[in-house]
């Protein structure tokens, strides 16, 4: 029987193959050998979605990544720079914009994709204002130069990115990352547009799979495959060094209450009740003065990654939020404001917790007063988020204003948050907003995370 099934097969394969298609026949064999730097070569990272994945990376209630599929990206990491690129510097990193791919019927956004080349990203260097850092920016953003990939690729948008990079012929390392279904229409779409006549896989080959078209000075374009082939462990990743532990107190302490009818507060309207906020800063992000590209800096990827544990026995938050990723920088910076968002994201994954994010939708942008007072509304009022407990990632700039306009809406006298309580170099402290079964405010900046940035190392940890 098993010789006749071989001998079936083996006909079936000689006409229109085996389990397999003509097109993955066709294809090349792996890659063995970095990519040259002479070249330009689009390379292609296949991030994990609830539809195509490994085996267990995603968690289907969250649509996030579960330890495996972290522990996945970071050896990825690895191996992308070293066996992809040779060791050389990437030159652009687009990375999907999470909420053009809302999944579960909770309409989750897509944060394993912008968490998928964050390792990656800290692998590399980039220098401003004369100061190299572990670190590298991503572009996540829906409109202008950090423009990152939607994963409908509506109007051609993505194609349109990649047709550009093509177009402006600068040899480098250009590294898309998004889902099977956005990166295999981009692949199409760049081959059709081109010209190119290249055999592009036209299914999902797995979770270790890392295609480049490389375009050689000559115009001679190939299409590689590289298979990482990795086996991650289950558990959450366990850091390369012990972190040293902090003691609280980068803060001057306060403990502001607003309670109706005392002082002439007046509990407002409309306001949740039975909720806790903890508001935590983004990681480490500014090894100097006005250094700035949206990312976290290697010293920040040692304490997002230390987060879950430093803050296990503090809080028991039920989810997770953040700001937008794909929200720009204002200004002149092309690079979106990823870094709170990865911040969090390891937090969330070790401990399977829903992620969501406060959008320009909601009337938030990265700063403006009419932002501090949206987020004091999204955040605390009209029920959404009343009995629950959430950690928040933000900007530490925006966290004391915002908690004024909430303060300040009980009316009555009262102490207000100091616009300067919070120092520039404190990445620890952890504010904690309470709002009680009638409505009552409590502000306080008692808790810290613990972790001593002094001794964080410089570089990004690797695994």
């Amino acid at each position: 029987m098993n010789r006749i099934f071989l001998f079936l097969c083996l006909v079936l394969t000689l006409v229109a193959g085996c389990g397999d298609n003509r097109d993955e026949r066709a294809f090349p064999p792996d890659a063995t050998t970095p990519l040259s730097s002479e070249n330009l070569n689009l390379i292609f990272v296949v991030s994990p979605d609830l539809v195509y994945q490994g085996s267990g990376d995603v968690n289907p209630d969250t649509a996030n990544l579960t330890n495996r599929g972290l522990q996945r990206s970071l050896l990825l990491a690895g191996y992308l720079k070293e066996e992809v690129l040779g060791g050389h510097n990437v030159t652009r990193i687009y990375t999907l914009e999470p909420m053009t791919h809302p999944q579960t019927e909770h309409d989750y956004p897509d944060m394993a994709a912008i968490w998928y080349v964050q390792q990656f990203a800290l692998l590399n260097q980039i220098t401003l204002d004369s100061y190299t850092a572990d670190s590298y920016p991503l572009n996540a953003s829906y409109t202008g130069a950090g423009r990152g990939l939607d994963f409908n690729n509506t109007a051609d948008n993505n194609v349109t990115l990649a047709t550009g990079v093509i177009q402006a012929d600068n040899p480098g390392f250009y590294v898309f990352c998004a889902p099977w279904e956005t990166i295999g229409v981009l692949l199409t779409g760049i081959n059709s547009a081109q010209g190119y006549n290249l055999k592009i896989p036209t299914s999902y080959r797995g979770p270790d799979y890392v295609y480049a078209i490389s375009i050689a000075p000559s115009g001679e374009v190939a299409l590689a495959a590289y298979n990482a082939d990795l086996n991650p462990p289950a558990g959450y990743p366990e850091l390369p060094s012990p972190v040293a532990p902090a003691e609280c107190g980068l803060q001057t302490p306060f403990n502001i209450t607003r309670t109706g009818g005392v002082d002439g507060a007046v509990v407002p309207e409309g306001m949740n009740t039975n909720e806790t906020v903890y508001m935590i800063r983004h990681a480490e992000a500014h090894p100097t003065d006005n250094w700035e590209d949206g990312n976290l800096v290697g010293t920040g990827q040692w304490r997002a990654l230390a987060l879950p544990g430093a803050l296990k026995g503090k809080i028991s938050p039920d989810r997770v939020y953040s700001i937008d990723p794909s929200l720009p920088i204002p200004g002149d910076i092309d690079y979106s404001y990823v870094r709170p968002s990865l911040t969090a994201e390891p937090y969330a994954i070790a401990n399977n917790l829903p992620y969501g994010l406060a959008t320009s939708a909601d009337g938030i942008d990265f700063y403006g007063l009419s932002s501090f007072a949206a987020t004091a509304k999204f955040f605390f009022t009209g029920g959404r988020f009343s009995n629950q407990t959430i950690l928040l990632a933000w900007e530490h700039d925006h966290y004391p204003p915002t908690v004024n306009v909430l303060l300040a809406g009980y009316g009555g006298t009262g102490e207000m948050v100091p616009g300067d309580v919070w120092p520039a170099d404190d990445y620890d402290t952890i504010w904690t907003v309470t709002l009680d079964a009638q409505g009552n405010l409590t502000v306080h900046n008692a808790l810290c995370e613990g972790i001593d940035s002094a001794s964080l190392p410089d570089a990004a940890p690797q695994f």
